[in-house]
């Protein structure tokens, strides 16, 4: 081998290396729950791909959220990432991505099956984000808030099988999304405040016209109202979403599912007992006292789920087309 092709080879894998710090530390920073996830739970010949997973996204995120872009430039960079994930899907060689999109770009060169897992999450929180993108300053309709959700449930659930256990047998029923959407209704309630300041607006133009409130009226009878129906609903989809993890073979994605849903479920709790006024700030998540609480949660739904007879018939109809999520 030539002093120039080792050389070639050494770059090439500084910059390997390089987008697989990034990735980790991006990871590590945003969320330590989906660090510690990765690191201890996901699949080992996959937990660098799920670290630029999940930092890929958050940095596309990031983006979308700064106040300094307009709609414009915005829309420009969503459009550049969804360009970028179809070429990378043909096989077309890029020469330009940064180090941030290369993560990208190095999870479409591994993903060797067709319609796999990871296409279904690249896809689906490529929708996710476009979406985040265009409704900035937006009212949207009830109609739009489930498809949101329903893309989303459908990146993070397939994105877990994909990672944790990929080689063993999960349900393919409507239950299997239900435990991420309950999820993202807790979690749209939890950042409502920051939400509107940043101009999302997660409460559906429909109530808002009926009852003649604006989105920022969250003290309001009827905007306590509607939170109270989404607790309920995230309730029932966190019991029926329990149904569906017990019945996943693998117990390392079992126990992923599990620990996702403690995350927020103590939150709920927390909504309910203060009259469904949301706040602000909920910075008792972070603390030692709710780490034990949501780690109590996570080992009671491992070792003493029984069920409770959830079926089809039990989930509310209009989740039925969360299908795909």
């Amino acid at each position: 081998m030539t002093t120039l092709s080792i050389k070639k080879k050494e770059t090439m894998l500084d910059c390997q290396q390089a987008d697989a710090v990034l990735a980790e530390s991006i990871t590590k920073s945003a969320s330590r729950q989906t660090y510690y996830t990765i690191h201890f739970l996901a699949d080992h010949k996959r937990s660098a791909d799920a670290y630029r997973a999940y930092a890929y996204f958050r940095w596309v995120d990031d983006i979308l959220d700064a106040e300094a872009g307009s709609g414009t430039e915005r829309s420009a960079f969503i459009q550049r990432q969804k360009s970028l994930l179809e070429s990378c899907y043909r096989g077309e060689s890029l020469h330009y991505a940064r180090l941030e999109e290369q993560m990208l770009v190095k999870l479409i060169q591994h993903d060797a099956g067709r319609n796999s897992g990871l296409e279904s999450y690249l896809r689906n929180m490529m929708s996710v984000m476009a979406f985040d993108a265009n409704r900035r300053g937006q009212i949207i309709s009830q109609t739009e808030l489930s498809e949101y959700t329903r893309l989303l449930a459908t990146a993070v659930t397939e994105a877990m099988h994909y990672f944790i256990g990929h080689s063993c047998a999960s349900p393919q029923n409507e239950l299997r999304y239900l435990a991420v959407s309950a999820a993202h209704i807790t979690h749209m309630l939890r950042d409502t405040f920051d939400d509107i300041e940043a101009g999302y607006y997660n409460i559906p133009r429909e109530i808002l016209e009926a009852n003649h409130i604006a989105p920022q009226d969250v003290d309001s009878k009827t905007y306590r109202t509607w939170v109270r129906s989404r607790v309920q609903l995230a309730r029932t989809y966190f019991q029926a979403g329990k149904e569906y993890l017990r019945r996943v073979e693998n117990l390392r994605c079992r126990l992923a599912g599990f620990a996702y849903s403690a995350r927020f479920e103590w939150l709920l709790d927390t909504i309910e007992r203060e009259g469904y006024c949301l706040r602000p700030h909920y910075n008792e998540r972070k603390s030692w006292g709710n780490g034990l609480r949501m780690s109590w949660i996570t080992l009671s739904s491992i070792s003493r789920w029984r069920g409770a007879g959830m079926t089809l018939q039990t989930v509310p109809v209009r989740q039925r087309s969360t299908r795909s999520s």
